[in-house]
């Protein structure tokens, strides 16, 4: 027993040895990892430009913590997180960058329509009113957002002014009171709109797409007599215009008065034989009249012309049935609803 106490000292003290060696043995100097430097800056705004906003960002991000921040980089940072659709993100960095300069006039344009897009339109107005003119890296018309602020925050005659600069009218003419109004009735300001139609014949009464505009506000009314009737004096100023025949048309379809729709429509596609809209409304019309056979052959010239037209299908899928083409009748149909699926609105999220 004691030479097995002995042998076991002997091992355990050899062991301890062991482990002094390696503590005493010198260690290799561990080599610092110097983070990667970013790109330079112009490079991780053509990365942007480019479509890969992600990639730049993260470039930026790395400028960004720097003290002081590199001028430009909140900027491109900005720009970078707009992309991304990151407004409140972007709204901050550009906020950021017209704080280091309050006179870079492309920071002040795109604060301008981030805010427009967050639904603060009076907290862009100021940022437009001030950027107003083009420059080198403009990609949006900053008149036009402005206008946009205007009609939103109701101050319709400042909308009409904006508008009227971005096309060189002069500001109380014919012309802005026309345009303003068109762009009122797209955004669903349907009263002043009107308003500024009539006023807009009152100054011009032949001024052209003034009767047709009122035409159309009529129609979205349902007010067919006022709508054929503002279509007619269209006609009357301005002849050529297919697109007037092709309103009226629908406007006498949906009167019920058929056979005049049908004359005006067949009259458009003459001054419009590639505009899709006027066949799709003859196919529904002599639908109506009981002239599948007929209808098809518009319909099938439309679809032709606009494949992707969920209304073209479906109208195609009901003269296929009323021709007993049961097959071709169900494969429309089927077209026509996957069509209206793909096209139904996604929300969007906004971060």
């Amino acid at each position: 027993m004691k030479w097995q106490k002995k042998y076991a000292a002997l091992i355990g003290f050899a062991l301890l040895g062991n482990c002094g060696a390696q503590t005493t043995q010198p260690q290799a100097p561990v080599a610092k990892v110097e983070p990667a430097s970013p790109p330079p800056l112009s490079q991780l705004q053509q990365m942007t430009e480019k479509g890969d906003a992600a990639g730049a960002l993260k470039g930026l991000d790395v400028l960004a913590a720097a003290h002081p921040v590199p001028a430009g980089v909140k900027l491109a940072q900005g720009k970078a997180l707009y992309a991304l659709n990151r407004l409140i993100d972007a709204d901050a960095a550009f906020a950021a960058a017209l704080a280091q300069d309050p006179h870079d006039a492309e920071a002040a344009q795109m604060d301008g329509l981030t805010l427009f897009r967050l639904g603060r339109p009076n907290d862009a107005i100021p940022l437009l009113t001030g950027a107003q003119a083009w420059t080198a890296q403009t990609r949006f018309d900053p008149s036009y957002v402005l206008a946009l602020c205007y009609l939103d925050t109701r101050r319709f005659d400042d909308a009409r002014h904006a508008l009227a600069a971005q096309y060189g009218f002069p500001p109380d003419s014919a012309s802005a009171y026309l345009l303003a109004a068109r762009m009122m009735f797209r955004r669903e300001y349907v009263p002043i709109a009107q308003q500024f139609a009539q006023k807009a014949i009152e100054m011009n009464p032949q001024l052209p797409l003034a009767h047709s505009l009122l035409g159309e506000i009529a129609l979205a009314g349902n007010h067919m007599d006022i709508a054929i009737a503002e279509f007619e004096k269209e006609r009357a100023i301005n002849p050529l215009e297919g697109g007037i025949y092709d309103r009226l048309g629908d406007a006498y379809s949906r009167a019920g008065e058929y056979q005049k729709a049908l004359q005006a429509l067949q009259q458009a596609v003459i001054l419009e034989p590639n505009v899709t809209a006027p066949f799709i409304l003859l196919g529904k019309v002599l639908l109506r009249e009981q002239s599948p056979s007929t209808a098809l052959m518009y319909l099938e010239r439309a679809e032709a012309m606009d494949p992707g037209n969920y209304m073209t299908h479906s109208l195609l899928g009901q003269a296929y049935r009323a021709l007993g083409r049961k097959e071709d009748a169900a494969k429309e149909n089927h077209t026509a609803e996957t069509i209206q699926a793909a096209s139904e609105p996604k929300l969007e999220k906004m971060q």
